[in-house]
């Protein structure tokens, strides 16, 4: 079947026994089909490695992303834990300067 359609396009001496030089037709095709087949080589490995990484890159971002709502959550956290302890430093002040005025009044008063 294939030396069938290589004889179309003129002699191919690579392929058929009877010929004895390439013609400049077939040398066209030849470098025509050669070059596609190199090109669809390269063409396909391009598309693969960018293929694989888009999902690398998709991956990283995902994780980006996971790790920026945890980070978020966190931050959260940290801003009640600082509004709980302010809230009890405060009281505490408070405490202690009831205590202050408490002694302050009673040593008035004992003198």
């Amino acid at each position: 079947m294939f030396p069938f359609l290589f004889s179309i396009w003129g002699c191919i001496p690579e392929i058929s026994k009877d010929c004895t030089d390439m013609t400049n037709a077939s040398s066209t095709y030849l470098g025509i089909i050669a070059g596609t087949i190199i090109g669809a080589v390269i063409s396909w490995w391009i598309y693969y490695r960018q293929k694989k990484i888009s999902q690398m890159q998709d991956r990283i971002l995902s994780r980006i992303k996971e790790l920026e709502e945890s980070h978020g959550e966190i931050l959260k956290k940290l801003a009640d834990f600082d509004d709980k302890h302010e809230k009890a430093f405060d009281a505490i002040h408070e405490l202690g300067s009831n205590i202050d005025s408490v002694l302050k009044k009673s040593d008035t008063d004992t003198k």
